[in-house]
């Protein structure tokens, strides 16, 4: 019953988004909420680029 719900926040979290907050979206808007997070952007770090990679990284 809660499987949608679970997916939502588990594809959420590996997008780099709140797991919570999609989990309970989910529950307003289950089949919607995932097709969303499918066209959103990914926002983790791995999935980043570098802009300007000729500037140094302050330590």
């Amino acid at each position: 019953m809660l499987i949608p719900q679970i997916v939502a926040g588990i594809l959420a979290k590996s997008m780099g988004r709140k797991f919570w907050f999609w989990f309970f979206i989910s529950f307003l808007i289950p089949i919607i909420s995932l097709i969303v997070l499918l066209f959103l952007e990914d926002k983790s770090e791995q999935s980043g680029y570098e802009l300007a990679d000729h500037v140094k990284e302050k330590n």
